[in-house]
């Protein structure tokens, strides 16, 4: 077993390992290479192509790959199906499970379990949330 953890070896998926792609420093890379955001924010995406470099910030503790922008391609549209999913997702994140209110932001789950006004009594802005629905009397 110990034989084993000595072989186990932290490999970066993207970087060859013989220092073949370029490392650019910040606002140095050469034209025709953008990081995710930026294909983004242009419409595009990586389109499964593999980073030809890497910009490195702070001294080098901070990074992210670039892509040539030749060979991306257009962004997926949003679509009704997706929509509903991502609204789903942030209701699970943003509904008190004690008072079933849906807030604007993300209820503190993790820490506290509830929001804080069903935590510790400290009253919530009504402003920041939706009342959960009215219960149906021919459901109860």
């Amino acid at each position: 077993m110990a034989d084993q953890d000595q072989d186990l070896v932290d490999v970066d998926p993207h970087d060859p390992g013989d220092g073949s792609l370029p490392v650019f420093r910040w606002r140095q890379a050469s034209p025709g290479l953008a990081t995710r955001r930026q294909l983004r924010e242009m419409g595009l995406r990586p389109g499964g192509q593999e980073p030809v470099a890497r910009i490195e910030c702070r001294g080098g503790r901070r990074f992210a790959w670039l892509y040539r922008i030749d060979r991306a391609v257009p962004k997926l549209p949003m679509t009704l199906a997706k929509e509903a999913a991502l609204d789903a997702a942030m209701a699970a994140r943003q509904t008190c499970p004690a008072c079933r209110r849906r807030y604007f932001h993300c209820v503190p789950l993790r820490s506290l379990g509830s929001c804080l006004e069903c935590y510790d009594g400290t009253p919530a802005d009504p402003a920041s949330y939706i009342a959960p629905p009215a219960k149906h009397l021919l459901a109860a």
